[in-house]
């Protein structure tokens, strides 16, 4: 039986108001995706699945695979590695490296997110795989892992190749996690420049000089890809990735990611509505060792909508029942409804917020009788 469940008075609150489209600005690029990260709500987008050439956006993947392997142990951030002839003569940006002078894991870090250098991206993933290809093995899995629908790699620098392509929405979903699963790794992202062999090079990532609250990510560039950025700023709690693809030149990628950062703060807000744990109904249940169950949520829920527009709806909880121990923690219990006028904003599973064993034989069969009477 469908019941809804009376809320605790202090969550039967107006939350939000159903939103019209807003219109993002126009960019001048091939795709882009605009990502709220604590909501996960995309707030412009267009030829978001599209497939390009990422470039140096694959190096997004290379670091997050090296981070992995330095939290799981694998790798020494201190630890010196040996510079192969392959990654010596790679092409394209560099970070000057050379196989008879000592260089460790944090500097070839430095080189490969600071620098954009495809020697130090290679000597990386030979550490780590053995090989650049064994290494790519591995970026494709976790790629599927994270859910990059759109995205297969062939290399670790992002070198032109056949059958190696990524999306817009795909590169936000993946910065998006290494922000998320490697904080205190991320922050070499904001680094503006690296000197190694006597060579200072500039972050190519110029947003981190004309907006405070940029922190990263990634660009990118060949003929064939154009100028890409992955971008990423932190406004009070809010974070937002921006992904441009297909720029003309380095200024329109900057420009375009900064049109879409400001949008996407100005013209919407997100509001965290429950906390992980909070309690939201206290439901019946039979022929356990409690008589009630305690339903909430096991993560913070965030939503994203258009400013000025938190106001005005209900929330309406609705569960299934009757409730029947034994009940686990975190098993499904029931749905969060977020409608205004009998149009739905949002829907949130609801779960059990604790263990209720099942009772015993007595109890159980008391229960058994009441339950034919409900």
């Amino acid at each position: 039986m469908i019941r809804r469940l009376a809320l605790l008075p202090a969550l039967c609150l107006a939350l939000a108001a159903l939103a019209q489209p807003v219109t993002p600005p126009p960019v001048a690029a091939r795709a882009y995706y605009l990502l709220d990260t604590l909501s996960g709500k995309a707030l412009a987008a267009q030829a978001e699945e599209d497939r390009f050439e990422p470039a140096s956006l694959t190096k997004l993947m290379t670091a997050y695979l090296v981070f992995a392997a330095i939290r799981d142990g694998k790798l020494d951030p201190a630890a010196t590695v040996a510079v192969s002839e392959k990654a010596w003569r790679a092409g394209g940006s560099r970070m000057f490296i050379e196989p008879r002078k000592p260089v460790t894991v944090g500097d070839l870090l430095r080189g490969m997110i600071v620098q954009s250098g495809n020697d130090a991206t290679i000597a990386l993933t030979e550490a780590v795989a053995g090989s650049e290809e064994a290494f790519a093995q591995l970026m494709n899995r976790e790629a599927k892992r994270l859910g990059l629908r759109n995205t297969n790699f062939v290399n670790s620098t992002g070198l032109p190749a056949p059958n190696h392509y990524a999306t817009a929405r795909d590169m936000a979903v993946l910065a998006a996690a290494l922000i998320r699963d490697f904080p205190d790794r991320y922050a070499l992202y904001s680094q503006k420049e690296y000197t190694w062999n006597g060579i200072t090079q500039a972050n190519r990532n110029r947003l981190l000089w004309l907006d405070p609250t940029v922190d990263g990510v990634k660009t990118g560039f060949t003929e064939a890809a154009g100028y890409c950025l992955v971008a990423s700023a932190k406004r009070g709690e809010r974070r937002l990735v921006s992904v441009v693809m297909g720029a003309q030149s380095d200024a329109l990628r900057m420009s375009e990611n900064q049109k879409l950062l400001n949008f996407g703060f100005l013209a919407w807000d997100t509001q965290r509505l429950y906390r992980k744990g909070q309690v939201v109904a206290n439901a019946e249940i039979f022929k356990g060792t409690s008589a009630t169950v305690k339903l909430g949520f096991d993560r913070d829920v965030w939503l994203t909508l258009p400013r000025e527009r938190f106001e005005g709806l209900q929330a309406r909880l609705t569960t299934v029942q009757p409730f029947v121990a034994p009940y686990s923690r975190g098993q499904n219990a029931g749905i969060m409804k977020l409608a205004r006028d009998n149009a739905a904003v949002a829907e949130i599973a609801v779960v059990a917020l604790e263990d209720v064993p099942a009772a015993g034989f007595l109890s159980r069969g008391w229960d058994t009788i009441r339950l034919l009477f409900r």
